[in-house]
């Protein structure tokens, strides 16, 4: 009876710890994001693996418009935490294609979302990031909140107290996990056509004020750093930042528009000295410190989730 009494007071303590918050430590004990250290790291000082153009997946090394080899769940099980897409209208419908949809076509975007939904219900203690691009500035409150909102995407985003939000003032992976808003959507175009203006849509992000980026569609393995997209108020060193770790090959001789992500040199690309000496290469722009977010091709080649990990300091 004694033990029967004891048990029951124990059980009482649990419930009463969980309804008044006190659980954080049961609840962070498989980590944040893979590992127990990032549930008290801010989402500001955290580096996370990212897919470039990650709806453009093939098998077929003839499709030549692909970045990727392997669909959104395999990534996501890779370690990609941001995935970044293009938005681009078919039949009056919103879908994720690379330049556009004769090109490639990736399919509707609230498809897209409702896959990571899957995984974000399955994996409840994973902070995630979508970059989306707006090239044709399509109608944000028409076109892209409601993929959002059909998807169930939305009660999980993460709204700033305030727009732009400085880099160190971003919570805890560990709190946003704990609020239930660990998804953070940025669009690099507002709804009047003007970059990073706040659409409507209060939940997305305008990427270029909060978020700044050094040279995309690079040709130079080396990949020279400089900040090359960004927006005021901020300072690069008070925003967040992306490295487009991801190699392009000229295939048109004299022709330098027409480029093509180079499989070929994959491995390479996406070997750990290149990408550490890459990050090392912005410090210069973030006072010392790892970038935000690794933009990746063919994240399923080389050793991009291990760079990002020793970027983490582990």
């Amino acid at each position: 009876m004694q033990l029967s009494l004891r048990l029951a007071a124990f059980i009482a303590i649990l419930y009463n710890s969980d309804v008044l918050g006190l659980s954080l430590p049961m609840r962070r004990a498989s980590g944040c994001n893979g590992h127990v250290e990032l549930c008290e790291r801010p989402y500001g000082n955290t580096t996370f693996l990212g897919s470039h153009d990650s709806f453009a997946f093939s098998g077929n090394p003839l499709a030549l418009a692909r970045t990727q080899e392997v669909d959104i769940p395999n990534q996501l099980k890779l370690g990609v935490r941001m995935l970044q897409a293009q938005g681009h209208l078919n039949k009056d419908v919103l879908h994720f294609c690379h330049t556009s949809c004769s090109l490639f076509d990736g399919g509707p975007v609230e498809k897209y979302l409702k896959t990571v939904k899957k995984f974000l219900d399955e994996n409840p203690n994973e902070v995630m990031t979508f970059v989306f691009t707006n090239p044709d500035n399509l109608d944000v409150e028409k076109y892209w909140k409601p993929a959002f909102d059909k998807s169930g995407m939305t009660p999980l985003l993460y709204v700033p107290s305030s727009t732009p939000m400085k880099r160190d003032d971003w919570p805890t992976l560990g709190e946003m996990i704990e609020s239930g808003q660990r998804v953070i959507a940025f669009l690099d175009k507002g709804i009047n056509g003007t970059d990073s203006d706040q659409p409507d849509g209060s939940f997305i992000l305008p990427e270029f004020k909060m978020v700044w980026e050094d040279t995309f569609s690079s040709t130079n393995s080396s990949f020279p750093c400089k900040v090359d997209r960004t927006e005021q108020p901020l300072q690069p060193t008070d925003q967040l930042n992306m490295i487009n770790h991801n190699l392009n090959a000229q295939v048109i001789p004299f022709v330098p528009s027409v480029l093509l992500s180079d499989r070929l040199n994959a491995p390479k690309t996406n070997g750990m000295i290149s990408i550490l000496a890459h990050a090392n290469g912005c410090t210069p722009f973030t006072d010392g410190r790892a970038p935000n977010f690794v933009l990746l091709d063919y994240v399923n080649i080389g050793q991009g989730m291990e760079a990002v990990n020793q970027l983490n300091g582990f």
